[in-house]
């Protein structure tokens, strides 16, 4: 297993995972793919055995970025780091990925002094997995936003610096 950059040979893979989430993300096509990427600033990818079989994608506080989530943080904090998606192919669930992105990540983001370490999940309709996922990771509601699709979110947040719920230590 790797954890790496993305990178665009990645990106029919990351479609069909993208795909294969959509009931809990926004639909994206290789065209919007390519966009989001060139203003991610953390786009990462697990591999097992040559296959693309998860990934994350994050942005900082000044992307060139139209998703309503994103903006509510925007107008929140004057830095943050914003976890825009992550996904692990059903076939690859219960492997602990989705952790590792976010071990991954929190990593980034401490190198960097980025603090708040900023997402959401659906709360309408419900997703109780992504909330005690995100709960054990020490994120905490900051907000909800009703969307123009009628979904209704959790804005979460969490400070790089606090100790990680899981392990008890502070990432660096």
């Amino acid at each position: 297993m790797t954890i790496r950059d993305a990178h665009a040979g990645d990106f029919a893979a990351v479609l069909a995972l993208n795909a294969e989430s959509v009931r809990f993300l926004s639909p994206l096509d290789a065209v919007r793919l390519r966009k989001l990427h060139a203003c991610a600033a953390h786009h990462r990818v697990v591999e097992i055995d040559g296959a693309v079989v998860a990934f994350l994608l994050a942005f900082r506080e000044d992307a060139d970025y139209d998703s309503p989530n994103y903006r509510w943080f925007q107008h929140q904090f004057p830095q943050f780091l914003y976890i825009d998606r992550v996904v692990v192919a059903a076939a690859a669930q219960g492997q602990g990925l989705g952790g590792r992105l976010y071990d991954d990540i929190i990593a980034f983001a401490a190198a960097r002094s980025v603090t708040p370490l900023t997402c959401e999940f659906d709360i309408d309709p419900p997703n109780p997995a992504s909330e005690r996922f995100h709960r054990r990771y020490g994120f905490r509601e900051v907000g909800r936003q009703k969307l123009a699709n009628g979904k209704q979110v959790s804005l979460q947040a969490r400070s790089v610096a606090e100790r990680d719920a899981r392990s008890g230590m502070i990432p660096h």
